[in-house]
Order: structure tokens, then sequence, then C-alpha cells
């Protein structure tokens, strides 16, 4: 599952688009995005505090 508040858009810079999130307004490094695609055994629900504060979830991971 990927993070509802991560977005790809065209960057300054680059030829390719880049990994926005919507609850900070700015782009994210690649681990970030990792994150937010519930890549390598990560969670936006567990491992993002970005997330968790926009969804007003407690410190607690969710598990997924």
């Amino acid at each position: 599952m990927t993070c509802p508040h991560l977005e790809y858009r065209d960057g300054d810079h680059a030829d390719t688009e880049r990994a926005y999130c919507t609850v900070v307004d700015a782009f994210v490094e690649p681990m970030r995005a990792d994150i937010c695609n519930d890549r390598f055994d990560l969670s936006h629900g567990a491992h993002c505090e970005f997330y968790r504060e926009a969804e007003g979830l407690d410190g607690e991971g969710d598990g997924s």
C-alpha cells in the first residue's frame, strides 16, 4: 500500500518525477519515499511521523 499523502511531481532540476509529501508540502528523499511506498519491510503507518501526525495516530505502530 502506498501512503495517500505521497505524490510524484516534476522536480525543479530532474528529468524524472520525484516523491512529494503533501503533509510537509515538500519533495522527500528516496529513503522517505521507500517508507511511503512500504518497501523493505517499512510501513508509512508505523514508520513515518508525518503520516501519523496527519492522520492523528498515537505513537504506536500499526504493524502494517
